[in-house]
């Protein structure tokens, strides 16, 4: 636990099958770029944020609720006053997968949806608050069957969110503004020619910013510098092709772009923690 923040709740691993913790900062925190291969929920319980996922940046505040789907790059940033209160749950595919007597492809397609982010009314945030305090109550008395249950409770609140209309939230304070939608346009951009240099004056001739304003305005939107976030999705596809196929390790630094193997190994540990021959010993079963 860091300096500044008061844990209700920790339990399971990130990565793993199921974890859920509820936390309240009081000092700056920002959460590192990251990527991960499991569903997230996030839900605010007081405070505002700010929040990037996938290529649109949301300004949140208490009693909003995100789903974001597996791989999908997010970072949150602070907004404002620092303290601030959370509860995140991160599940599997296999903890809430087709073998469960309660799973319906449609309840992941949340997960899918262009908007992320649903601005709850009082008695929707009471239904999701309530379903948080159920899961965490059941981890607390490990009774006979509390993974169970805790999956049941899943369920029904992602029933809850199928329900939810995109226009029932209000995604930024201008989302509609010029500069959220060029940045976002960059964001796309980058997503889909990954593998190419992208050297910042090419990205400012493509989209009719200065070099200087771009960067800044790109890092001010999305958190992320340029090449951090070029570099992110680089190493987001190799750790796929890890996963998916057996190609050789040097062969997938060249497909997702990287010109010195040398510096994809540096990238990729620097992300991931670990190096590539580790990773795939790791993850791949």
């Amino acid at each position: 636990m860091q300096t500044g923040e008061i844990e209700a709740i920790d339990y399971g691993e990130q990565e793993g099958d199921f974890y859920i913790q509820q936390v309240m900062r009081t000092t700056p925190y920002e959460k590192t770029s990251h990527f991960h291969g499991n569903y997230e929920i996030y839900y605010l319980l007081s405070g505002r944020r700010n929040y990037f996922i996938k290529d649109t940046a949301y300004t949140i505040a208490a009693g909003d609720l995100l789903f974001i789907n597996k791989h999908d790059v997010h970072k949150t940033s602070v907004l404002g006053s620092s303290q601030h209160e959370r509860i995140v749950v991160n599940f599997s595919d296999s903890f809430l997968g087709s073998g469960h007597p309660l799973f319906r492809p449609e309840l992941l397609h949340v997960f899918r949806r262009n908007n992320h982010l649903y601005r709850l009314k009082p008695r929707e945030q009471w239904f999701v608050e309530d379903s948080f305090r159920n899961m965490i109550s059941e981890i607390e008395r490990k009774e006979d069957g509390f993974e169970l249950s805790i999956r049941l409770i899943l369920a029904q609140l992602l029933q809850f969110a199928s329900r939810l209309k995109d226009g029932c939230a209000a995604v930024t304070d201008d989302p509609l503004s010029p500069t959220h939608r060029k940045i976002a346009d960059v964001v796309k951009h980058i997503n889909a020619c990954y593998q190419e240099k992208l050297p910042l004056s090419e990205l400012s001739k493509t989209f009719d910013m200065s070099p200087a304003y771009l960067s800044r305005t790109f890092k001010k939107v999305t958190g992320f510098t340029l090449v951090s976030y070029h570099n992110l999705i680089r190493i987001r596809e190799a750790q796929k092709l890890l996963q998916e196929t057996d190609k050789k390790v040097a062969e997938i630094s060249e497909r997702v772009g990287f010109e010195q193997f040398a510096h994809f190994n540096r990238t990729f540990k620097k992300t991931a923690g670990m190096n590539p021959l580790r990773y795939r010993k790791i993850f791949v079963k």
